[in-house]
């Protein structure tokens, strides 16, 4: 059987790690966090970008987990659009067709794609404002 997985996805305006640490403080769990000198994203980032985080997550021991990140270097930050709604797991079919629902009428940021960190994935606003992030696990 597979696995789908909702999350939520906080967007922070370079104080992920800090934010991320005390939400583990707070849940407990194990951290993982990557930083954006951590892949070779095509891109030159200065020293200060380079140190933000691209991608934490919190795996809680009750089970949820918390995922979040410095919104990308070049990338305005938007209070009030602080929260994204992750959807990630192994059924690739489910999460392809939720990702064509979720991008049609509305503006697509990343396109579905491999990534240098091997999964697929896309990011997209839909109809309604609301910001989506599909990865489509590799492992």
């Amino acid at each position: 059987m597979s696995n789908t997985f909702v999350s939520p996805y906080l967007n922070f305006d370079g104080n992920a790690r800090e934010a991320m640490e005390f939400y583990r403080t707070v849940f407990g769990g194990k951290l993982e966090l990557m930083r954006y000198d951590a892949l070779d994203m095509g891109a030159e980032l200065s020293p200060a970008d380079a140190a933000k985080i691209m991608h934490g997550s919190l795996e809680s021991e009750s089970g949820p987990t918390l995922m979040g990140a410095d919104v990308p270097p070049g990338t305005d930050y938007r209070p009030g659009s602080a929260v994204t709604v992750a959807l990630t797991g192994d059924d690739a079919g489910t999460l392809r067709g939720w990702w064509e629902k979720l991008s049609s009428g509305g503006t697509v940021t990343v396109p579905m794609d491999r990534q240098p960190w091997g999964d697929e994935f896309g990011a997209c606003t839909d109809a309604y404002g609301i910001d989506w992030l599909v990865d489509i696990s590799t492992d």
